[in-house]
């Protein structure tokens, strides 16, 4: 049973605090739970410590470096495809019917998750994108759900015409909902448009059918875009909505053979782009992943192979439109290191060595028929995501 602080001994008596006074352990000061967060070290732990009671929550909400968790910490794997039937769970939210999929810890896989997701966004919407823990979609209106949470934002429809603006390319947001700093941001065929966060009306930018944008990333401050001919531009929303291009030399110079549809995803302090190749190795990994580094130290800026991603573990799914992820000493939670975590519809995942690894690292028994490549579909696929909590700072 535990004591009351007001009892116990040890480290606490030599706190600059007044001991005697506190009733609880909900009395706890906001600096001393600062403290025990990063020693959490797990989901359960995190969770556990924001649902003991309402000051403890609050004071994680208000822990000056929550993003520094997704450093150290897998994302978690949604199973939207995985179903979880358990007649416990709920069926609706009050608003909308509920879906139950399978939620997938790596850290340990043996605990049982599902994850309540609004049914509507998988049967009645196309996914264009998930950011800071929500998903985006869209179809005649636009809808954004927090993965974990519920919270549902509806921002006023697009200025569409008629024809190929009515397709939806990408959707990202640049900050969590709850900043005043942020912006829906959505590509369609030939224009990007920018909605800030509780405003009445969109900004439009048009663009050329060659500069559609298919990725954002924010990189050392910027936003970084990636359009279809994957050339890497900086994106300005003030003081209004804008591209300005990064002269880059070509992705595949010196290459023997161009990658596949490469994603751009920020790994520590490095700018990446990571492109896959059909291997012609029989009996091998079926595919190669290679990540390249964006050099701006030369004029032009040169992507640069990596031959070997020290300390880091990427993880992707099967659509591109949902963000990539990086997580540094992946061995604190029984990961590896230059490893690229693949997520999948049914199976859960399959692990990849990056560059010259890929061999070496690649399990024979992994079903050959399987898809690793990345690509736009109309439903939400298999996705990585960090809970929105961890997402803003202060």
């Amino acid at each position: 049973m535990m004591q009351s602080p007001s009892k116990l001994s040890g480290p606490f008596v030599s706190t600059p605090f007044d001991v005697s006074r506190l009733q609880g352990w909900t009395d706890l000061p906001v600096d001393l739970l600062h403290s025990i967060v990063p020693l959490l070290g797990s989901y359960v732990n995190l969770f556990v410590f924001v649902s003991t009671c309402s000051s403890w929550r609050v004071a994680f909400l208000s822990y000056p470096s929550k993003s520094t968790l997704c450093m150290v910490l897998p994302p978690l794997l949604v199973q939207p495809n995985v179903l979880d039937l358990s007649p416990h769970l709920p069926s609706s939210n009050g608003r909308h019917e509920l879906r139950n999929c399978k939620l997938i810890h790596l850290a340990n896989q043996n605990i049982s998750l599902s994850l309540p997701i609004p049914r509507k966004t998988f049967e009645n919407m196309w996914f264009v994108g998930s950011s800071y823990g929500h998903l985006i979609c869209c179809l005649k209106g636009n809808f954004i759900v927090d993965v974990f949470t519920g919270a549902e934002f509806s921002p006023p429809s697009l200025p569409l015409n008629c024809g190929f603006e009515f397709f939806y390319y990408y959707g990202t947001l640049t900050a969590p909902p709850a900043s005043p700093n942020c912006h829906l941001l959505v590509s369609t065929h030939c224009s990007l448009f920018d909605w800030p966060f509780g405003s009445d009306s969109w900004c439009q930018l048009k663009l050329t059918y060659s500069q559609r944008i298919d990725q954002i990333v924010e990189f050392d401050g910027q936003f970084i875009a990636l359009d279809c001919h994957w050339r890497v531009n900086i994106l300005k929303l003030a003081p209004q909505l804008g591209l300005e291009q990064i002269t880059t030399s070509s992705l595949w110079d010196g290459m023997a053979k161009c990658p596949q549809s490469p994603w751009l995803v920020v790994c520590g302090d490095v700018l990446l782009i990571v492109g896959d190749y059909a291997s012609l190795l029989s009996s091998k990994a079926p595919v190669l992943y290679k990540p390249y580094r964006l050099d701006m130290s030369t004029r032009p800026a040169k992507w640069v192979e990596v031959k070997k991603l020290d300390n880091w573990a990427l993880f992707v799914g099967r659509d591109f439109r949902s963000p990539s992820f990086s997580c540094s000493s992946p061995e604190q939670w029984g990961g590896w290191s230059n490893r690229l975590y693949y997520a999948h519809n049914f199976q859960p995942l399959t692990i990849h060595g990056l560059g010259d690894d890929a061999e070496a690292v690649w399990d024979p028994s992994n079903d050959p028929n399987l898809f690793y490549g990345r690509k736009r579909y109309k439903k939400v696929q298999a996705f990585w995501v960090y809970p929105s909590m961890f997402s803003s700072d202060g």
